[in-house]
């Protein structure tokens, strides 16, 4: 979602499309999405009656994905596409004041960096354990902060009990091998619900997944060092609701 302009991915299928946050349109110097979301869901619906006017349907509204880049949604995103790459290259200190002046220098026609690229994936951007300090988190408190699986179940998370697994790893000893050897099982802190545990047997640790708890953020998708967990749609739509949204 941070990506911006740069990461947005194709946004049109065959008998679908994606707007919103489901496609990264997410102002990251402003923290606001709703707009986009609002107006990207707009130029969707003008789009899509068009063709339904013609007769077309199951097959792909290129015009969509031809014309959200020249759309309100894509002038808001392009005049910011800078902060998120300076930030990451240049760190807190520098980046910001950077990203501020680009934002700035947009509003005028020109950018100093042109278009940044990211350089990196989130999954290349994790260090080996030996590499890093282990942080000590304070346990939550029951009123500021609170822990994973009661969040969980406020967000009505189901899953039938009989379905088949919606998280696949692909190979198994390498999860071993560099996961949990190399990166200190990071899947058990990046998801929020946890979903991933490593146990440790008699016999060694062993990945255990909680399909269960799966809030379909698809971070494990995005974040695995070795993209070796792929998340698939569920059997039966199964997943969160949240009654009040």
């Amino acid at each position: 979602t941070e990506g911006g302009f740069q990461s947005v991915p194709k946004m049109t299928f065959p008998g679908g499309l994606l707007v919103g946050c489901a496609a990264g349109l997410v102002n990251v110097p402003r923290i606001k999405g709703s707009h986009n979301a609002v107006h990207s869901g707009m130029l969707a619906a003008d789009h899509l009656a068009k063709a339904l006017a013609e007769g077309r349907s199951n097959d792909e509204v290129i015009a969509y994905e031809a014309s959200w880049r020249y759309s309100a949604v894509g002038r808001d995103l392009h005049k910011v596409r800078n902060v998120k790459p300076l930030w990451s290259r240049f760190g807190t200190l520098v980046g910001i004041p950077l990203g501020a002046l680009d934002m700035w220098t947009n509003t005028l026609g020109f950018s100093l960096f042109g278009t940044l690229g990211h350089g990196k994936t989130d999954a290349a951007s994790l260090k080996p354990a030996a590499q890093c300090k282990p942080v000590a988190y304070p346990k939550p408190d029951g009123v500021l902060t609170f822990d994973k699986l009661s969040s969980v179940f406020i967000s009505n998370t189901n899953h039938e009990e009989d379905q088949p697994i919606h998280l696949k790893v692909k190979d198994m000893a390498l999860q071993k091998a560099s996961e949990h050897d190399i990166y200190a099982g990071p899947s058990n802190r990046y998801c929020p619900a946890g979903v991933y545990e490593w146990v440790e047997e008699p016999e060694g640790p062993r990945f255990q997944i909680n399909a269960q708890n799966c809030v379909h953020c698809k971070t494990c998708d995005i974040k695995d060092p070795n993209q070796n967990i792929n998340w698939t749609a569920p059997e039966g739509g199964g997943g969160p609701n949240y009654p009040n949204m």
